[in-house]
């Protein structure tokens, strides 16, 4: 089962985040707060936050707050176990001005992440050693291009999960984007711009996340649907355009036969959900591009009604009838199926 989607919450944008956050009161979702932004520094600026973790506190999200040495000093504390107490933390998420022997300290008091990005798995592992839970976040990024790749997640994801560490990550928002540049905050460079529910898809079940949290303040609801359909039914919605003969393959649950090569799903109730048996009049000869949903026709004998997702470029082949795609910014979902996966094709809304 998989761990429900955090959220960033900010002082500057909490009034837009208050509804959103009040859908998963009680939840017991993390939810990750800096603090030691400095342009939302002022007079009142301790009594704010106080406010603000008192108010998450009484709804039961687990705050991971990001400190560094000057977020002890802006509130007065002599040390972050006695700041965590006061503000009702969960957890710290150290950010600088912290040895690694002054980490593994903090981590035999309470739960601490630490940067997935620069704490090598040696020093992962000494931290992790003193007990406790310890978690590696990994950055967002404000900036075009400068996101994380493939490549160097999965393997410092790795490297430090087999050192003793969870792995924390972040997916970017939609309509409200926050500042400076409002151009999403993805941990991955290419989920920028993209859907939020497949940039977690992808992060929970390609890259093996422990955990993944909203950076940016905006969610719709068919996307945060989404999420906690698979969070909480194991079941991907993969959005979808079908042609009209077969929408009634929507919103039925299929499973990714256990035999399904890696350039296509094979469904495995191809012939109980799409009544289309052995009569599958030929309308084949269609190119079949990556996202294709196809059915075999009569002309391929004892495998029409065979119902198949497709992960890679095909020709046309006249024993095969192309009835929908899914929709392009959701292709990233086609390499999350399993194989024994659950799935289901759904329409495409956002909303």
């Amino acid at each position: 089962m998989l761990n429900p989607l955090g959220y960033s919450v900010y002082l500057s944008t909490f009034p837009l985040q208050q509804s959103m956050l009040e859908g998963a009161a009680g939840s017991g979702a993390p939810v990750f707060l800096s603090l030691h932004i400095s342009e939302e520094f002022g007079d009142d600026y301790t009594a704010r936050a106080e406010r603000l973790c008192r108010w998450l506190g009484e709804r039961q999200f687990k705050i991971i707050a990001d400190v560094s040495v000057k977020t002890v000093e802006q509130f007065g504390e002599p040390n972050l176990v006695r700041l965590a107490k006061r503000l009702g933390l969960w957890a710290l998420r150290i950010d600088y001005g912290f040895t690694t022997d002054e980490i593994a300290a903090l981590a035999a008091e309470m739960p601490i992440a630490v940067n997935a990005s620069t704490t090598t798995p040696e020093d992962g592992a000494r931290i992790a050693d003193r007990g406790g839970l310890v978690m590696a976040m990994h950055n967002f990024y404000p900036r075009p291009e400068t996101g994380l790749d493939d490549q160097f997640l999965l393997e410092s994801t790795r490297a430090l999960q087999e050192a003793g560490l969870k792995v924390l990550a972040f997916i970017p928002g939609e309509e409200t984007l926050r500042g400076p540049l409002h151009l999403g905050l993805p941990t991955l460079e290419r989920h920028r711009g993209g859907s939020p529910y497949a940039a977690f898809a992808e992060l929970m079940l390609r890259f093996g996340m422990d955990g993944v949290f909203l950076a940016d303040p905006g969610l719709r609801r068919g996307e945060q649907a989404r999420i906690d359909r698979l969070v909480q039914d194991g079941v991907l919605s993969v959005p979808t355009v079908l042609d009209e003969g077969y929408v009634s393959l929507y919103d039925k649950v299929f499973t990714s036969r256990v035999d399904s090569p890696a350039w296509l799903v094979r469904f495995a109730e191809s012939r109980e959900y799409s009544c289309f048996g052995g009569h599958v009049a030929p309308a084949g000869g269609t190119p079949r591009p990556r996202g294709t949903i196809t059915i075999d026709n009569s002309l391929y004998g004892r495998y029409s009604g065979e119902i198949q997702l497709l992960r890679e470029d095909f020709p046309g082949d006249e024993r095969v009838n192309v009835v929908g795609h899914v929709a392009e910014q959701y292709l990233p979902l086609l390499d999350c199926i399993k194989r024994g996966g659950r799935f289901a094709l759904t329409r495409p809304e956002r909303s």
